[in-house]
């Protein structure tokens, strides 16, 4: 059957090929809103702000790092997720997650956040403090999956994350020359991502507990925060096992057959 993952889970045919067609999917209620209030808290503290007194929100994000505590190492290992992490990747080519991050926290703000550029997130090569030679290839080294953990209610007017449909095609196909080296940042964002501007948007839109489960390709950018109440979000990568070997070469699961079909296979 086409489109068929990898086993039984939360995913049917239909969404498997959405995940292949547009590079992303959301899973609802991936995990419990109580984990998602308990990680708030801790992620305010974290902030140094009172989320009761938004004179104290005074820049339009804070970025935190990765977080290891009980509620986002929960949140992160549900059985639904490690189900639709086995069916767009395969059982045993992936890491449970330790721990949750980065954190990029919105604030509503007049200011320009100053990261709300198109990009991919890079994968490999980070051991150079110059983010912008950090790489991807076409085998996605380093990273199986792109998530992005909702913490808070996110509505179109709290800074969701912005998503080209099916721009993973677009990188595939800008990364096939460059082989096992792949590609730094610098050299895909020459253009401004161009190849994928005449992309729908999307946008990552939902409640406490979602959580998007995009192909690592995937173009998307940040926004300005318009709403009120400040945005919670977790942004990791899935990452590999150290057989992680994907491409295009016929691969089974979602992630790879992506690839395949954007390179005409």
């Amino acid at each position: 059957m086409r489109h068929q993952g990898y086993g039984k889970g939360p995913l049917g045919g239909r969404d498997i090929g959405r995940f292949v067609a547009d590079g992303f999917i959301r899973l609802e209620a991936a995990f419990p809103r109580e984990l998602a209030e308990a990680g708030r808290a801790i992620l305010w503290r974290a902030t140094g702000c009172d989320p009761e007194d938004p004179r104290s929100w005074t820049r339009p994000v804070i970025r935190l790092g990765h977080h290891a505590e009980a509620p986002f190492r929960a949140a992160a290992n549900t059985p639904v997720l490690h189900a639709a992490f086995d069916q767009l990747v395969g059982p045993g080519r992936w890491r449970a997650p330790a721990g949750l991050g980065s954190f990029p926290i919105r604030f509503p703000s007049e200011e320009e956040p100053g990261d709300a550029g198109w990009h991919v997130d890079a994968s490999f090569g980070t051991e150079t403090p110059d983010f912008m030679a950090w790489r991807v290839n076409l085998r996605s080294r380093g990273r199986a999956l792109l998530l992005l953990f909702l913490f808070s209610d996110v509505g179109e007017a709290d800074a969701p994350t912005r998503i080209r449909v099916g721009s993973h095609r677009d990188i595939a196909r800008q990364l096939a020359p460059a082989g096992e080296a792949g590609l730094s940042l610098r050299e895909l964002a020459a253009d401004g991502f161009a190849g994928s501007a005449q992309r729908a948007e999307a946008l990552a839109t939902g409640r406490a507990g979602d959580v998007y489960l995009c192909h690592p390709f995937l173009v998307h950018a940040a926004q300005q925060h318009r709403g009120r109440a400040p945005r919670f979000l977790a942004q990791p990568p899935l990452l590999p096992t150290e057989a992680w070997a994907a491409g295009p070469e016929g691969g089974e699961s979602p992630v790879e057959r992506a690839i395949r079909e954007a390179l005409g296979g």
